[in-house]
C-alpha cells in the first residue's frame, strides 16, 4: 500500500509502505475510508518537534475490522470501529479511573494516512458502533476518533457545567470542537478566541455566543471586560504555546478551571503566580476512550456533527498540499480519501 511518510521539516511523501500485518494476537487491522491530518502532525512538519526520518504519519482513524488476532474477542470482522490515539488494555487502574491515555501498557497509534491500519490492543482500543454509519456520518466518526474527543476532554477538564460561562483559547479543530461540546454539556455563554473570520463563523455555529480577536494581556482585558471584571469559570487551553496558556490560567477567575490540550512547547509556569490564582488546572493527551461511546451515541442521534471541521478534502495521495494547507491556515483541517473511496 502507499501512505504518509515524513522525512524532514516540510517534507512529507506519499509512496509505498509494507502492509499491516498482525503481529501480537491483540491486534487488529482495519480499512480506512477516510483519514485525515492533525494540527499536532503540524509540529514535527514543521520541524519543531523532533522525529526520526522517514515517520509514517497519522493518528485519527476509523473504519472497518478486516482481521483481528486470536485473543480479540469484543470486535470481529466486519464491524465499523473507531479508537484513540493511544491504545489502552481498558482494564489497568488509571483505564478503571478514565484515563486511558496513561493506561500502562499504552503505545501509541501511527500511521494512520494510509489505507489500512494495524490497531495494537484491540479489545481495549476500538469501540464498535451498533449501527452502520452512513456515508455522511463517517467523517464526524473519524473526528470522534482525536479532535472532537480532545475538545471534549478539555471542556470536561475545565469542570464546564449548565449555565457555566466558558472561553475557548484556540481555533483549530480542536478549539472549535472545544466550543461544540461545551454548548453540548450546556453552557451559557461560551467566548471563543479567534483572529480568522472563516473559524470565527464556525465557532458560532458550533455555539459561541462572543468572538474575541484579541491575544495576550490586551485578551485577557478584553475577557475581564466581557464578565464584569471576574473571569470564565471555565477554560479551555487548545494551542500549546507560552502566550496561549498564560491567556487561559489570566481569564480564568479564582475558583475557576482551566482544561489544557495543546500539546505544549515551550510552555513554563511560575509556581507562586500560579499559587495565588486559585485556578485548577488538568490537561493531557486525552482520554479519547473513556469518551467514545457517548460521543458516537451524540452523532447518530443528530446532536452533533464534528465532521464540519473538515473544510479541505483531497485524494489521499495529495497528502503534501493538505499539509501545507494546514501549515499556511488555509484550512482548519483536511480530510483525505484513500484511492476508491
Amino acid at each position: 500500500m502507499q501512505g504518509a511518510v515524513l522525512y524532514g521539516a516540510r517534507d512529507i511523501r506519499f509512496e509505498d509502505r509494507a502492509d499491516p500485518t498482525i503481529v501480537e494476537p491483540t491486534d487488529a487491522i482495519i480499512s480506512l475510508p477516510v483519514t485525515c491530518i492533525c494540527g499536532s502532525d503540524l509540529w514535527p512538519y514543521r520541524g519543531v518537534s523532533p522525529f526520526p526520518a522517514g515517520t509514517p504519519m497519522g493518528h485519527e482513524y476509523c473504519g472497518y475490522v478486516e482481521e483481528v488476532g486470536r485473543d480479540v474477542t469484543s470486535v470481529k470482522r466486519g464491524q465499523f470501529v473507531i479508537g484513540s490515539f493511544f491504545a489502552s488494555d481498558n482494564t489497568c487502574p488509571h483505564c478503571h479511573h478514565g484515563f486511558q491515555s496513561s493506561c500502562v501498557h499504552k503505545t501509541a497509534v501511527g500511521g494512520a494516512q494510509a489505507p489500512r491500519l494495524r490497531v495494537p490492543l484491540a479489545d481495549g482500543t476500538l469501540v464498535a458502533t451498533r449501527d452502520m454509519p452512513d456515508v455522511d456520518h463517517i467523517p464526524s466518526m473519524l473526528a470522534l476518533s482525536d479532535v472532537m474527543g480532545t475538545g471534549w476532554f478539555a471542556a470536561d477538564a475545565a469542570n464546564v457545567k449548565p449555565g457555566s460561562t466558558v472561553v475557548v483559547v484556540g481555533d483549530g479543530a480542536v478549539g472549535l470542537l472545544g466550543v461544540l461540546s461545551a454548548k453540548q454539556i450546556g453552557a451559557e455563554r461560551i467566548i471563543a478566541m479567534s483572529r480568522h473570520e472563516a473559524r470565527q463563523k464556525l465557532a458560532r455555529e458550533f455555539g459561541a455566543t462572543d468572538i474575541v480577536t484579541e491575544r495576550g494581556d490586551e485578551g485577557v482585558e478584553r475577557i475581564k471586560q466581557l464578565t464584569n471584571g471576574v473571569g470564565a469559570d471555565s477554560v479551555l487551553e487548545c494551542v500549546g504555546t507560552q502566550e496561549s496558556m498564560m491567556q487561559a490560567i489570566k481569564s480564568t477567575r479564582p475558583g475557576g478551571s482551566v482544561g489544557y490540550v495543546g500539546v505544549p512547547h515551550g510552555v513554563t509556569l511560575d509556581g507562586a503566580d500560579l499559587f495565588f490564582r486559585h485556578v485548577r488546572l488538568l490537561g493531557g493527551p486525552a482520554p479519547v476512550r473513556r469518551y467514545l461511546p457517548q460521543l458516537i451515541d451524540l452523532v447518530f442521534a443528530g446532536k452533533i456533527n464534528p465532521g464540519k471541521v473538515f473544510d479541505l478534502v483531497l485524494p489521499l495521495d495529495q497528502v503534501a498540499e493538505g499539509y501545507r494547507a494546514m501549515d499556511e491556515r488555509r484550512a482548519i483541517k483536511t480530510l483525505l480519501r484513500p484511492s476508491g473511496n
